[in-house]
């Protein structure tokens, strides 16, 4: 039996929250690399640098995040209270991990005895928060159990060996795509440091996805064995796109090319987001919950279209000025 159709304004409700994901991953995504990076040098001068780079960009990134929240939470309220019945607890730990992270960045400046607590808080930080949405991101793939309209596992769902092999893949396509930010954003030494990192973290990225799958047809595919993927052939398009991407990122950082790296690195991380769209559409929650059925009444949907309509652009627009005006490469010291 095929699923209900979404009416206009759960798709559209729908796609404002696949989109701002989209651009939270790729935008707060190349931060949380730089501090994942961060921990793998002890020169101080690259240390400082990396922070110079993402110093006027960390905050704002976030937004996107609240929008995802507040977004779920309004409009898909049925897949909100699964999401927080299912990653209670990796939320928690994203929560600490972010505040933490963010004192730590401002911290670090304004001590000296106490500048490697804060710049091991940093690093775990950023590394923490990688993990968990990475292990969320593989929880929902295999699929959550949900009996009427409420999560139904256990607090460590999330815990399988597949989710965590995801959460160690996005530990490292993080810190892919923060190589390519230093790499766009510097010169000298700091820039060679990250061109060198770059060829190792794709290799690191395509081992452990591909350990990832590997383990997930051979112990428990849950959900994603039932994955649209099989129906919908042109989605092979896109993990061709995706492994196109990530050749093409060591290509660019072998030839030195500073923007090809970090764009060729959205790219991948795009297509392989457009991947995983095309396998469980139409359902928010593998294979549980679908658009239609966890959308709030639509009433409620058209209230949030006016105000949605004015604060998005003002969010967006923000964004993009943000980046226009501290477009370039960075020199050291700049704070």
């Amino acid at each position: 039996m095929s699923p209900a159709a979404a009416s206009d304004l759960a798709l559209f409700w729908a796609a404002v929250i696949a989109v701002s994901i989209l651009v939270y991953v790729i935008l707060d995504g190349f931060d949380l690399g730089v501090g994942i990076l961060f921990g793998t040098t002890r020169e101080e001068s690259h240390r400082l640098h990396m922070m110079d780079t993402i110093a006027p960009f960390w905050d704002g990134n976030e937004t996107w995040l609240v929008v995802i929240g507040a977004g779920l939470f309004a409009t898909f309220p049925v897949v909100y209270a699964v999401f927080l019945g299912a990653f209670y607890l990796p939320v928690l730990l994203l929560l600490v991990g972010l505040i933490f992270r963010g004192i730590a960045f401002e911290f670090r400046y304004r001590s000296v005895k106490t500048r490697w607590l804060w710049d091991l808080g940093f690093f775990l930080g950023s590394t923490v928060v990688a993990f968990v949405q990475g292990a969320a991101v593989g929880a929902l793939m295999r699929g959550l159990p949900v009996a009427q309209g409420q999560f139904a596992g256990t607090s460590f769902e999330w815990l399988h060996p597949f989710s965590v092999l995801t959460g160690v893949g996005l530990v490292f396509g993080y810190a892919l795509l923060g190589a390519g930010w230093i790499v766009l954003k510097s010169e000298g030494e700091l820039r060679d440091w990250a061109y060198r990192r770059i060829p190792w973290l794709a290799a690191a990225v395509f081992g452990v996805l591909g350990l990832a799958f590997a383990v997930s047809l051979s112990v428990d595919a849950g959900a994603i064995a039932q994955s649209h993927l099989k129906d919908r052939p042109w989605g092979w398009a896109l993990v061709a796109l995706a492994i196109a991407a990530l050749a093409g990122v060591v290509a660019a950082a072998r030839a030195r090319r500073d923007g090809f790296a970090y764009t060729l690195t959205v790219l991948f991380i795009g297509a392989s987001y457009l991947t995983l769209g095309t396998m469980f559409w139409p359902y928010m929650v593998p294979y549980a919950v679908t658009v239609a059925s966890a959308a709030a009444p639509e009433e409620s949907l058209r209230f949030l279209f006016y105000g949605g309509v004015v604060v998005l652009p003002v969010i967006a627009a923000y964004t993009i000025g943000v980046y226009w005006v501290f477009r370039g490469k960075v020199r050291s010291g700049y704070r």
